[in-house]
């Protein structure tokens, strides 16, 4: 029998499963679209929005000595005949809301 063949296939193989599990367990972020999507639909459910927005790369942003990487937008909306300005925080590898807060006009 030789062996060359099956140690050379061996060897690609412990390689290419290395490479897929360390490919695998990095995080992947949510896409910006999505989470924007997300709090549209969240806002939709108390009035009309007029516009919306986010920064398509995430950041870094500490909120009670916790780390993430966020992503940032808004949302125009009208409120009782008015419009409202809204700035969002959401995590990038989950698209959880972290934050929202009204900004002053």
């Amino acid at each position: 029998m030789n062996w060359k063949p099956f140690i050379v296939g061996a060897a690609i193989g412990l390689i290419g499963g290395y490479t897929v599990k360390e490919v695998i367990s990095k995080k992947i972020n949510v896409s910006p679209e999505k989470v924007l999507e997300r709090v549209k639909n969240q806002f939709k459910q108390h009035g009309q929005i007029s516009g919306s927005w986010i920064h398509m790369e995430a950041k870094p942003f500490e909120k009670e000595q916790l780390s993430y990487n966020v992503y940032k937008g808004g949302i125009s909306k009208q409120e009782n005949g008015t419009q409202k300005q809204f700035e969002f925080i959401a995590d990038a590898s989950t698209g959880t809301i972290i934050d929202i807060y009204p900004l002053s006009m």
